[in-house]
Order: C-alpha cells, then sequence, then structure tokens
C-alpha cells in the first residue's frame, strides 16, 4: 500500500462492523420495523417473514461481510503480458448505507498488469464480495482499484459502475430509470487519459474526443439525509 493511502476494506471501517451477522438479532428486527409500520397481527402471510428477512440478509443480502477480498486475491501468478486486462459487464447488488434501499447495477474493472495476472473470476468475486455490504456507490468504486492495487501491484487499476438506486426512484426525487456512474482510477491510469479513454473503449463506454471518460454523475446530498 503506497504511503498515505488508506485501505478500505480494513481498518477502521472493519473494525466499525461488529460481525459475525446475528441472525437471531435480525430476526427480531424485522418483527419489530414490521410493528413499526403497523403490521401488528403476524398472520399467516407474515407469519414466517421475520425468519425470512433474517436468513436473506444473514446468507445472501450482506452476506459480503462474512468474505475477505484480500484473500480471493491472494492467488496471483507471475507474468509477463503487458496489455490492459479489462472485466465488463459484472452484475452487481448492494445495499445504500444510508436508507437501506437497495442499488444494483454492473461494474467494468480493468488493470495494467504490473508482472503479476489474477484470475479473472476473482475479479468479479472481488466485487460481489465488497458491494454486498452496506454501501454508497462512490466509496465502493474506490475500494474495488484499490483492493486490486495492494494485491498485484499493477501499473494500474480501473474500475466504473454504473447503477440504479431505489433510493432515488422510489422515494426523494423519484427519478424513474436514472443511473448513478462513478469510476475510480490509481496509477498510470490518474496520469494517462489515452489509458482512460482505452478502458472505457474496452467496457463498452464511448469517450469524447478529448479521450477524456465520462464524468461521474453523483446522487444529490440532498437524498442521503
Amino acid at each position: 500500500m503506497k504511503p498515505g493511502r488508506s485501505n478500505p476494506v480494513s481498518g477502521a471501517r472493519r473494525r466499525r462492523h461488529r460481525g459475525p451477522l446475528d441472525r437471531d438479532r435480525l430476526r427480531r428486527g424485522a418483527r419489530l420495523f414490521l410493528t413499526g409500520i403497523g403490521e401488528t397481527d403476524l398472520g399467516r402471510d407474515l407469519k414466517r417473514t421475520p425468519e425470512r428477512v433474517a436468513e436473506a440478509w444473514s446468507t445472501e443480502i450482506v452476506a459480503g461481510y462474512r468474505a475477505d477480498p484480500a484473500r480471493i486475491l491472494a492467488t496471483s501468478f507471475r507474468a509477463r503480458e503487458e496489455g490492459m486486462v479489462v472485466v465488463s459487464g459484472i452484475p452487481f447488488a448492494s445495499v445504500c448505507v444510508h436508507h437501506l434501499l437497495p442499488f444494483r447495477g454492473t461494474a467494468h474493472v480493468g488493470y495494467l498488469p504490473g508482472g503479476r495476472l489474477v484470475g479473472l473470476s476473482k475479479i468479479a468475486r472481488v466485487v460481489d464480495a465488497l458491494s454486498r455490504r452496506l454501501q454508497l456507490q462512490e466509496r465502493l468504486t474506490r475500494q474495488i482499484v484499490d483492493c486490486l492495487d495492494r494485491a498485484l501491484r499493477p501499473k494500474g487499476a480501473a474500475c466504473r459502475m454504473e447503477a440504479e438506486h431505489l433510493c432515488m426512484t422510489i422515494r426523494g426525487a423519484r427519478k424513474q430509470e436514472s443511473r448513478v456512474v462513478t469510476s475510480a482510477y490509481t496509477g498510470a491510469f490518474t496520469r494517462n487519459a489515452a489509458l482512460r479513454a482505452e478502458f472505457l473503449r474496452m467496457s463498452g463506454r464511448a469517450t469524447s474526443p478529448a479521450g477524456r471518460g465520462p464524468r461521474p454523475v453523483r446522487k444529490d446530498r440532498r437524498d442521503r439525509s
């Protein structure tokens, strides 16, 4: 890790999550939530809802807390290849940390090898591990490139994510079909506009004539309150 760079998947962030996932508390919390919205009589349709909620959240929705992205990328191999590696169109689903509403979309991840390569499926697994937590899309995008940076020491890493956020489409602004686009770069990608343009082209995104990629579209901060 380069001097001055924080580790987004360990340290303070990891200490704030007091795992392991507590299924019993999730069950009680779901029951309390139902009571809070006025569903006090858990009849036939709602009888098993707290259990279903606990199972879904603990085993799938935020299962990424159980995964270690560094361990996923721990097995790499030496290689002389220097061409850019891009895995595009990786589906992901996550949960907004501010409203506990889902957002989902696709991730495009690339890196410029610096002497080591990793199995392509591991990149998709890292996206899955980091997205299946409470997240901000901006932070998630940065975590992915930093994780690749630490594990592979590439000449540079890049990630672009596009997603639809329910906290924008069913509440707040209620702008249907709006998409949030974020990008993050390290190393050579931060210095070389041509490399960024090539990454965007390989990941299926057209670039401007100047070779600059699309500017990230950020959510209105008023929707985060």
